[in-house]
């Protein structure tokens, strides 16, 4: 049924392809699966599923929000076809999660990503209202001669 809408090389892609499977013998594509591995064995290089494995481990959340990240992680796992347990999706997660977040989320009891990811985002929320400790300056404390100056006492002068 898809395949009457094949225009132009598509066209001339399937009619080679049903000739070829007449002459050798093989039986016929009538199912969708099989015409979709046909249509990927043609179309897709054999290093796609490797390079999008690659992106997968390496995704990270850096400076994007939870939301991001996970927005950026969800379409490679579809394109890569992976279906992995969920504990192993959680893991993938929380392995790109920016440390301040994971050691935060990783106190609380989820049951699912989803329940994950939206931990996640209510602790990134509350990161963002509270002022972090990198942005406490240290303080400096002035030297003995600058405090006696600044209590008011002459600071002592060397003596010849």
């Amino acid at each position: 049924m898809a395949t009457l809408s094949f225009q132009g090389y598509a066209l001339y892609w399937w009619t080679s392809l049903v000739r070829e499977r007449r002459i050798h013998g093989d039986s016929p594509v009538k199912y969708w699966n099989d015409l979709k591995s046909a249509l990927r064995k043609r179309h897709i290089p054999s290093y796609y599923e490797r390079e999008l494995m690659d992106k997968l481990q390496r995704v990270i959340q850096e400076s994007m929000s939870v939301e991001e990240y996970r927005q950026q992680m969800e379409p490679l796992l579809l394109r890569a076809g992976l279906r992995e347990e969920e504990r192993a999706s959680i893991a993938r997660f929380l392995s790109g999660l920016n440390m301040e977040v994971r050691d935060k989320v990783e106190l609380f009891p989820y049951g699912d990503l989803d329940e994950l990811v939206q931990l996640c985002i209510r602790v990134e929320q509350q990161l963002k209202r509270k002022p972090s400790s990198k942005s406490y300056a240290f303080h400096t404390y002035p030297g003995q001669d600058q405090a006696q100056g600044i209590l008011g006492i002459a600071p002592s002068k060397p003596k010849d």
